[in-house]
């Protein structure tokens, strides 16, 4: 549902963008036009773009989600000193395999916070 939101705004903001553009270039043509054909156009248009198949819909989620944890590493990375750069590397790549579930909450805990186990593993 947030996505859902996202997106719409996104949608709308590129909409005003793309109208503010095309205001001062295609005033004449759009004096002719009434304005409820306007409205009914953009909403057609935007029920087309809304439908997504779950496929392209994942594969967006999983491109944005690469996106904004590439952006928010390199805007640490910025600000950390050199010694601690492969610390933050370090915590981020575990988090990351965390959420894929390719690493167990547990280990990293027992890596970082030295967990000792109260019992060995047979």
């Amino acid at each position: 549902m947030i996505l859902y939101k996202i997106k719409t705004a996104l949608k709308a903001a590129a909409k005003k963008a793309a109208a503010g553009d095309e205001e001062g270039e295609g005033e004449e043509e759009a004096e002719g036009e009434p304005e409820e054909k306007k409205e009914e156009v953009e909403e057609e248009e935007e029920e087309q773009q809304l439908e997504m198949t779950p496929k392209s819909l994942e594969k967006r989620v999983n491109d944005l989600t690469d996106s904004i944890t590439y952006q928010g590493f390199n805007y640490t990375r910025r600000g950390t000193f050199e010694q601690h750069k492969l610390i933050v590397s370090t915590m981020l790549t575990f988090r990351i395999m965390v959420r894929m579930k390719k690493l167990d909450q547990v280990e990293v805990n027992a890596l970082v916070k030295k967990e000792v186990a109260s019992e060995l593993p047979h």
